[in-house]
């Protein structure tokens, strides 16, 4: 086997990268500010990455329902999170704190996935292999879908309870 500098450079930074996506992650999840417009945000941002795919895989069965079965899950999950979810109604504002490991874990999953696509794309260079786009591969249609559903629905459910809190104090 014949390692270059470059993979060998590879090997030693991937590890590095994932565990830094992990610490800049796993800093999100705790607890914030509830701020409606990022709420909205995130319902527009992840509503856009099942959208987009979804209208490009009209031709591909296949992919788009692993991207339809990926979401439903994640809403699923996203349901049990915002169950788990500690909300926060203080005089300095209003705060949430996400169940943690699973927001880790949903954003890990697509991270794992681009990694390996990466990974992929690099050990094809020179070998005239097309890259392969995101929305070729079923599996990579189920990670982001499983993001997106769970994120974006985690959103909505924000803003629900945001909603919520604002109905309270109109008819008190």
């Amino acid at each position: 086997m014949d390692l270059s500098i470059t993979t060998l450079a590879l090997l030693v930074l991937a590890p590095l990268l994932v565990w830094r996506v992990y610490t800049r992650i796993k800093a999100r999840m705790t607890r914030q500010r509830s701020i409606v417009s990022r709420h909205y945000t995130g319902v527009l941002v992840f509503g856009a990455m099942i959208a987009v795919p979804a209208a490009q895989l009209l031709a591909q069965p296949y992919s788009l329902g692993a991207l339809a079965v990926g979401t439903v899950f994640g809403i699923g999950w996203s349901i049990w999170a915002l169950k788990r979810t500690r909300y926060e109604d203080t005089p300095q504002g209003y705060f949430f704190t996400p169940a943690a490991r699973l927001g880790i874990l949903m954003a890990m999953v697509l991270v794992a996935r681009v990694l390996y696509i990466g990974v992929e794309i690099y050990a094809n260079q020179g070998k005239g292999i097309p890259a392969p786009r995101l929305t070729d591969s079923p599996l990579t249609m189920l990670c982001v879908g499983l993001t997106a559903g769970y994120f974006g629905y985690y959103s909505a459910g924000l803003l629900r309870w945001r909603r919520r809190l604002r109905k309270a104090l109109d008819h008190s």
